[in-house]
């Protein structure tokens, strides 16, 4: 059910979902793109990992894996077989540094203590770290900064594999090799790997907690590394920077109030993490404008945190009970709900199509995973439509579209066994 009201809402805070069109948007969001991969500046940082994702994945040879990210540290041995990735001995723990901090010594000693038992069977380890690092053409990952409720300290400016391979080396093990990526990366390569056609462009896409995108392009592409040639390379968009999205009022407000006020701003309007916020401050605000009933007011002030499960299920309908008083007001909130996923989407589907447009590819092949996509009862088939609608049907470009589930481990050893 649509609620008119809710309509009028979202246009008089400049949030409607409207206001975005994918195929027509996505020039102006590939010529950002293309700033970046020359080292012009803008809001998109196109970083190089060095990883090509081209190449035969050995058959029945042994990676070890670490996917160290969020609040779960995971390693295990994965080897590719006729019917895709094999993950063997998989142990996870809580990431080091949650609870009480941790110092980085103590965390490349913890990594080095749980792949341990694996070293005599594999002398290359696929390392997912899914915080920000700059990566090196060593393929190895500098860190920035390491988040997510996460608080190691002296990881600034540390190489996570060479620092790997100390600790190893402290235990005995040498002659080791490492290969350091982030998520998105081993989405697209876990992706990849479970095979299918070629051609075209190869993405990576996470929909989840947050939200990026990357992309394999030629060497030639990638001006600022000043390399010539047709080998590709995966380069990491960080999308969740871009800030060439038209705000609302909500999304600037939301911004203000976050712990990093002027960036991620496409992440800020896309990521299951803020989608439910966004929609707690619009029913607040619904409700001090009137919009809403006593009742249903008084419902909307009691609430506490949202998140993007919560208003999953008010947008199909369910559990309404929870924040409306009445079929109304019902209507009213599952239409705001609603449109936070389809906007959401719609952002989505404007970041693909504009890396559609930067590769001058027909073919866009997309590895997806998170939660969003995943799950999102409203924000997959929303995705689904406008791909259809914007890039097949306005643009002309195929899209295959593989949805992974916990990905990054097959894309880690993947990485190592295309790229070690």
């Amino acid at each position: 059910m649509t609620s008119e009201k809710a309509l009028d809402f979202l246009n008089r805070h400049g949030m409607s979902p409207d206001g975005i069109e994918p195929a027509r948007d996505a020039k102006k969001m590939a010529a950002e793109m293309d700033r970046g991969l020359s080292g012009q500046g803008g809001s998109l940082p196109m970083i190089p990992t060095y990883l090509s994702d081209r190449g035969e994945i050995l058959v029945g040879e042994p990676v070890a894996v670490i996917d160290a990210g969020g609040t779960n540290f995971r390693c295990g041995l994965v080897r590719f077989g006729g019917k895709g990735p094999v993950v063997e001995e998989l142990r996870k723990w809580k990431m080091p540094g949650i609870g009480r901090p941790a110092t980085w010594e103590e965390f490349m000693d913890f990594a080095a203590e749980a792949i341990l038992p694996l070293m005599d069977r594999t002398d290359k380890i696929g390392f997912c770290f899914s915080y920000t690092a700059d990566i090196t053409p060593e393929m190895d990952g500098r860190v920035v900064r390491i988040d997510k409720e996460v608080v190691i300290t002296g990881c600034e400016g540390q190489l996570v594999g060479a620092s790997l391979l100390q600790a190893l080396s402290r235990r005995g093990v040498t002659g080791k090799k490492v290969v350091v990526l982030n998520d998105t990366v081993a989405v697209l390569l876990g992706g990849l790997s479970l095979g299918g056609a070629r051609d075209g462009c190869a993405a990576g896409q996470v929909s989840g907690t947050g939200t990026n995108t990357c992309c394999s392009l030629p060497e030639r592409r990638i001006g600022k590394l000043g390399r010539s040639g047709e080998r590709h390379m995966i380069v990491n968009l960080e999308s969740g920077m871009y800030d060439g999205i038209p705000r609302g009022a909500f999304d600037r407000e939301l911004d203000e109030e976050s712990h990093n006020p002027g960036q991620k701003l496409f992440e800020k309007m896309t990521a299951g993490v803020y989608l439910g916020e966004l929609c707690h401050r619009m029913l607040l605000a619904a409700a001090r404008e009137g919009v809403l009933s006593p009742e249903s007011a008084e419902k909307v002030s009691a609430l506490g945190w949202i998140d993007s499960a919560v208003i999953d299920a008010w947008s199909v309908g369910e559990k309404l009970e929870q924040v409306a008083a009445g079929e109304e007001d019902a209507a009213f909130v599952q239409t705001i709900c609603t449109a936070m996923f389809e906007r959401s989407a719609r952002c989505m589907c404007t970041n693909l199509a504009a890396i559609l447009l930067l590769s001058g590819e027909k073919c866009l092949r997309v590895c997806a995973e998170g939660s969003l996509v995943q799950k999102g009862r409203v924000y997959r088939p929303a995705l689904e439509e406008l791909i259809q609608r914007e890039i097949r049907e306005k643009l002309g470009g195929e899209v295959s579209y593989t949805i992974g589930n916990e990905s990054t481990l097959s894309g880690s050893a993947a990485a190592a066994l295309l790229n070690l």
